[in-house]
């Protein structure tokens, strides 16, 4: 019987939760996708409007205000147009699971470098205020982005 490949030396368990924690973001980003193509056809604007009394929120205040005037604009084409870019995203999203949970050097870089465009962002971001959220997401993401370059490292010299 042929004994199944093995994963690269540095393939660990830490690599292994970060393919997780992306297949998982990609399938969140399939359902939004599909959440999307079920609004159409329907009267977006009313389910926004909807959105905002049953959570009591202030229609007059920032976010609520961007949703609903963004819910106002979701016609057809438009909500085709998300769909598939959300579609898009969540295929890269599963390829670099994959590729991360078979120890492919193109999933790392991958990581890496889509990982690392919103360090900055999300720098300037806590300049502009700190909040519970933004601290941990920059804090998860330098976290996944430092164990993919340490993956990489570790490969390199092995």
């Amino acid at each position: 019987m042929p004994v199944p490949p093995q994963p690269p030396p540095h393939v660990g368990a830490d690599l292994r939760t970060i393919a997780c924690f992306e297949a998982a973001k990609g399938l969140l980003v399939i359902l939004a996708g599909l959440g999307l193509l079920a609004l159409i056809h329907r009267d977006v604007q009313a389910i926004a409007e909807e959105i905002v009394r049953h959570f009591h929120l202030n229609p007059a205040s920032r976010v609520p205000r961007i949703f609903l005037e963004a819910a106002g604009t979701a016609d057809g084409p438009r909500l085709k147009l998300l769909a598939l870019g959300a579609f898009g995203y969540a295929t890269l999203r599963l390829a670099e699971a994959w590729g991360l949970w078979r120890g492919r050097a193109w999933a790392e870089w991958l990581g890496i470098v889509s990982g690392g465009i919103y360090l900055p962002l999300e720098v300037y971001e806590l300049f502009l205020s700190v909040t519970p959220v933004k601290i941990g997401t920059f804090l998860v993401n330098l976290a996944v982005v430092g164990v993919l370059v340490h993956a990489r490292v570790a490969a390199r010299r092995a």
